[in-house]
Protein backbone atom coordinates (compact mmCIF):
# COMPACT_ATOMS: atom_id res chain seq x y z
CA UNK A 1 0.00 0.00 0.00
CA UNK A 2 1.11 3.74 -0.86
CA UNK A 3 -0.24 6.76 0.61
CA UNK A 4 0.95 9.94 -1.30
CA UNK A 5 2.00 12.07 1.25
CA UNK A 6 2.55 15.32 -1.32
CA UNK A 7 5.73 17.21 -1.62
CA UNK A 8 7.09 16.21 1.66
CA UNK A 9 8.57 13.13 3.13
CA UNK A 10 7.20 11.78 6.26
CA UNK A 11 9.00 10.10 8.75
CA UNK A 12 7.29 6.87 9.62
CA UNK A 13 7.10 6.18 13.63
CA UNK A 14 5.21 2.69 12.75
CA UNK A 15 7.58 1.28 11.33
CA UNK A 16 6.40 1.72 7.75
CA UNK A 17 8.56 3.23 4.75
CA UNK A 18 9.50 6.81 3.32
CA UNK A 19 9.57 6.41 -0.49
CA UNK A 20 10.06 8.62 -3.72
CA UNK A 21 6.24 8.03 -5.53
CA UNK A 22 7.18 10.07 -8.32
CA UNK A 23 8.85 12.76 -9.89
CA UNK A 24 7.31 14.94 -12.58
CA UNK A 25 9.19 17.70 -13.94
CA UNK A 26 10.64 19.83 -10.93
CA UNK A 27 8.20 18.07 -8.55
CA UNK A 28 8.92 15.33 -6.48
CA UNK A 29 5.66 13.50 -4.22
CA UNK A 30 6.46 11.43 -1.62
CA UNK A 31 5.14 8.24 -0.51
CA UNK A 32 4.20 6.23 3.05
CA UNK A 33 4.30 2.64 1.75
CA UNK A 34 3.67 -0.64 3.90
CA UNK A 35 4.17 -4.11 2.39
CA UNK A 36 2.54 -7.11 3.62
CA UNK A 37 4.23 -10.59 2.63
CA UNK A 38 1.35 -12.82 2.14
CA UNK A 39 -1.87 -11.46 0.75
CA UNK A 40 -3.33 -12.73 -2.75
CA UNK A 41 -1.17 -16.07 -2.17
CA UNK A 42 -3.43 -16.86 0.61
CA UNK A 43 -5.81 -17.75 -2.07
CA UNK A 44 -2.65 -19.86 -4.34
CA UNK A 45 -2.50 -21.64 -1.01
CA UNK A 46 -5.51 -22.68 -0.85
CA UNK A 47 -6.12 -23.61 -4.11
CA UNK A 48 -2.26 -25.39 -4.98
CA UNK A 49 -1.95 -26.71 -0.87
CA UNK A 50 -5.15 -27.70 0.48
CA UNK A 51 -7.42 -28.17 -2.14
CA UNK A 52 -10.32 -26.84 -0.98
CA UNK A 53 -10.99 -24.77 -4.58
CA UNK A 54 -10.18 -25.42 -8.18
CA UNK A 55 -9.53 -22.12 -8.93
CA UNK A 56 -9.23 -18.80 -7.63
CA UNK A 57 -12.08 -17.46 -8.49
CA UNK A 58 -14.28 -19.84 -6.57
CA UNK A 59 -12.75 -18.90 -3.47
CA UNK A 60 -15.19 -15.70 -2.81
CA UNK A 61 -18.05 -18.49 -3.83
CA UNK A 62 -16.72 -20.77 -0.94
CA UNK A 63 -16.43 -18.01 1.16
CA UNK A 64 -20.51 -16.56 0.59
CA UNK A 65 -21.52 -20.33 1.59
CA UNK A 66 -21.03 -18.69 5.52
CA UNK A 67 -22.66 -16.16 6.96
CA UNK A 68 -19.76 -15.33 9.09
CA UNK A 69 -16.34 -16.53 9.70
CA UNK A 70 -17.58 -18.38 12.61
CA UNK A 71 -14.92 -16.97 15.06
CA UNK A 72 -11.91 -18.46 12.68
CA UNK A 73 -9.17 -16.41 11.91
CA UNK A 74 -6.06 -17.29 9.47
CA UNK A 75 -3.06 -15.37 9.89
CA UNK A 76 -0.93 -16.23 6.86
CA UNK A 77 2.32 -15.56 8.00
CA UNK A 78 3.77 -18.12 5.76
CA UNK A 79 7.27 -16.09 5.83
CA UNK A 80 6.77 -14.36 9.05
CA UNK A 81 4.60 -10.63 8.93
CA UNK A 82 5.74 -7.29 7.22
CA UNK A 83 4.61 -3.62 7.74
CA UNK A 84 4.13 -2.87 10.66
CA UNK A 85 4.90 -5.59 12.55
CA UNK A 86 7.83 -6.91 10.88
CA UNK A 87 8.69 -10.24 12.80
CA UNK A 88 10.50 -12.77 10.30
CA UNK A 89 9.67 -15.45 13.27
CA UNK A 90 5.68 -15.57 12.84
CA UNK A 91 3.97 -18.10 11.28
CA UNK A 92 1.10 -18.85 9.41
CA UNK A 93 -1.69 -19.55 12.12
CA UNK A 94 -5.51 -20.13 12.21
CA UNK A 95 -7.14 -20.19 14.80
CA UNK A 96 -10.69 -20.32 16.39
CA UNK A 97 -11.49 -23.81 14.74
CA UNK A 98 -14.40 -25.66 16.08
CA UNK A 99 -16.39 -29.30 15.29
CA UNK A 100 -18.52 -26.91 13.04
CA UNK A 101 -15.66 -24.93 11.10
CA UNK A 102 -15.64 -26.06 7.27
CA UNK A 103 -14.01 -25.00 4.53
CA UNK A 104 -16.11 -22.23 3.88
CA UNK A 105 -14.99 -20.51 7.40
CA UNK A 106 -11.32 -21.24 6.00
CA UNK A 107 -11.69 -19.65 2.77
CA UNK A 108 -13.50 -16.59 4.58
CA UNK A 109 -11.05 -16.24 7.18
CA UNK A 110 -8.47 -16.07 4.01
CA UNK A 111 -9.89 -13.56 2.48
CA UNK A 112 -10.87 -11.53 5.31
CA UNK A 113 -7.13 -11.91 7.01
CA UNK A 114 -6.01 -9.79 3.42
CA UNK A 115 -8.09 -6.70 4.36
CA UNK A 116 -7.24 -7.23 8.01
CA UNK A 117 -3.35 -7.03 6.82
CA UNK A 118 -4.38 -3.60 4.94
CA UNK A 119 -6.39 -2.09 7.47
CA UNK A 120 -3.08 -2.98 10.27
CA UNK A 121 -0.90 -1.05 7.38
CA UNK A 122 -3.82 2.07 6.95
CA UNK A 123 -3.79 2.49 10.26
CA UNK A 124 -0.01 3.08 10.33
CA UNK A 125 -0.34 5.45 7.32
CA UNK A 126 -3.27 7.18 9.54
CA UNK A 127 -1.09 7.95 12.69
CA UNK A 128 1.87 8.84 10.71
CA UNK A 129 0.58 11.10 8.12
CA UNK A 130 -2.47 12.57 10.38
CA UNK A 131 -4.41 12.31 6.51
CA UNK A 132 -7.77 12.01 6.08
CA UNK A 133 -8.29 8.74 4.31
CA UNK A 134 -11.02 9.69 1.59
CA UNK A 135 -10.95 6.57 -0.28
CA UNK A 136 -8.55 3.37 -1.26
CA UNK A 137 -8.11 2.54 -4.65
CA UNK A 138 -7.13 -1.32 -5.41
CA UNK A 139 -5.64 -3.16 -8.07
CA UNK A 140 -4.57 -6.57 -8.65
CA UNK A 141 -5.99 -9.72 -9.30
CA UNK A 142 -7.41 -10.37 -6.00
CA UNK A 143 -9.31 -7.14 -6.28
CA UNK A 144 -11.53 -8.42 -8.28
CA UNK A 145 -13.17 -10.17 -5.32
CA UNK A 146 -16.86 -8.52 -4.59
CA UNK A 147 -16.82 -10.19 -1.72
CA UNK A 148 -13.18 -8.67 -0.68
CA UNK A 149 -13.81 -5.53 -1.53
CA UNK A 150 -16.80 -5.12 0.21
CA UNK A 151 -15.39 -6.83 3.45
CA UNK A 152 -12.58 -4.34 3.11
CA UNK A 153 -14.95 -1.22 2.67
CA UNK A 154 -16.34 -2.53 6.18
CA UNK A 155 -13.07 -2.92 7.90
CA UNK A 156 -11.58 0.10 6.81
CA UNK A 157 -14.53 2.06 7.16
CA UNK A 158 -13.38 3.81 3.97
CA UNK A 159 -15.15 3.24 0.17
CA UNK A 160 -13.03 1.32 -2.02
CA UNK A 161 -13.26 2.20 -5.50
CA UNK A 162 -11.97 -0.61 -8.30
CA UNK A 163 -10.61 0.42 -11.59
CA UNK A 164 -11.74 -0.70 -14.98
CA UNK A 165 -8.06 -1.84 -15.52
CA UNK A 166 -6.75 -3.54 -12.70
CA UNK A 167 -2.98 -3.56 -13.45
CA UNK A 168 -2.51 -0.61 -12.40
CA UNK A 169 1.24 -1.00 -11.91
CA UNK A 170 2.09 -1.21 -15.50
CA UNK A 171 -0.43 1.71 -16.61
CA UNK A 172 1.50 3.67 -13.78
CA UNK A 173 4.59 3.28 -15.85
CA UNK A 174 3.01 3.41 -19.63
CA UNK A 175 1.61 7.10 -18.14
CA UNK A 176 5.09 8.60 -16.98
CA UNK A 177 5.99 7.49 -19.99
CA UNK A 178 3.42 9.48 -22.34
CA UNK A 179 4.18 12.36 -19.83
CA UNK A 180 7.69 11.95 -21.16
CA UNK A 181 7.48 12.26 -24.33
CA UNK A 182 4.23 14.81 -24.44
CA UNK A 183 1.90 12.29 -25.79
CA UNK A 184 0.29 14.12 -22.65
CA UNK A 185 0.41 17.59 -21.48
CA UNK A 186 0.50 17.33 -17.85
CA UNK A 187 -0.68 15.00 -14.89
CA UNK A 188 -4.06 16.54 -14.38
CA UNK A 189 -5.18 14.98 -18.44
CA UNK A 190 -4.32 11.65 -16.74
CA UNK A 191 -7.36 12.12 -14.09
CA UNK A 192 -9.44 11.50 -16.47
CA UNK A 193 -7.84 8.46 -18.30
CA UNK A 194 -8.33 6.14 -14.67
CA UNK A 195 -11.75 5.23 -14.68
CA UNK A 196 -14.00 3.18 -11.91
CA UNK A 197 -15.60 0.17 -12.38
CA UNK A 198 -16.92 0.00 -8.95
CA UNK A 199 -17.25 1.59 -5.67
CA UNK A 200 -17.70 -0.55 -2.66
CA UNK A 201 -19.32 1.56 0.58
CA UNK A 202 -18.53 0.56 4.23
CA UNK A 203 -22.03 -0.61 6.00
CA UNK A 204 -20.72 -2.38 8.64
CA UNK A 205 -21.10 -0.78 12.55
CA UNK A 206 -18.22 0.67 14.46
CA UNK A 207 -19.26 -1.85 17.21
CA UNK A 208 -18.96 -4.94 15.05
CA UNK A 209 -15.46 -3.61 13.14
CA UNK A 210 -14.13 -2.95 16.31
CA UNK A 211 -14.64 -6.47 17.58
CA UNK A 212 -13.40 -7.96 14.53
CA UNK A 213 -10.25 -6.05 14.48
CA UNK A 214 -9.38 -6.29 17.88
CA UNK A 215 -10.04 -10.77 17.69
CA UNK A 216 -7.45 -10.29 14.50
CA UNK A 217 -4.77 -8.24 16.70
CA UNK A 218 -5.17 -11.40 19.61
CA UNK A 219 -4.72 -13.66 16.63
CA UNK A 220 -1.74 -11.75 15.18
CA UNK A 221 -0.16 -11.77 18.51
CA UNK A 222 -0.41 -15.71 19.35
CA UNK A 223 1.05 -16.17 15.64
CA UNK A 224 4.30 -14.21 16.56
CA UNK A 225 7.44 -15.31 17.65
CA UNK A 226 6.99 -19.23 17.02
CA UNK A 227 9.48 -20.27 15.04
CA UNK A 228 12.00 -19.08 17.98
CA UNK A 229 9.17 -20.63 20.96
CA UNK A 230 8.31 -23.49 18.93
CA UNK A 231 9.37 -27.14 19.91
CA UNK A 232 10.78 -29.63 18.21
CA UNK A 233 12.31 -26.63 15.92
CA UNK A 234 14.70 -26.97 13.19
Amino acid sequence: MLMNTGDRPVESKSRLLTTVAWKIGERLDYALEGSVFVAGAVVKWLRDSLGIIQSSAQVSELAATVDDNGGVYFVPAFAGLGAPYWDPLARGTVIGLTGGSGPGHLARAALESIAFQTADVLDAMRTDSGIEVRELRVDGGVCQSDFLMQFQADILDVPILRPRIFESTALGAAYLAGLAVGFWRDAAELENQWQVERRFEPRMSNMRRESLKSTWHEAVKRSRNWAQSAPGKN
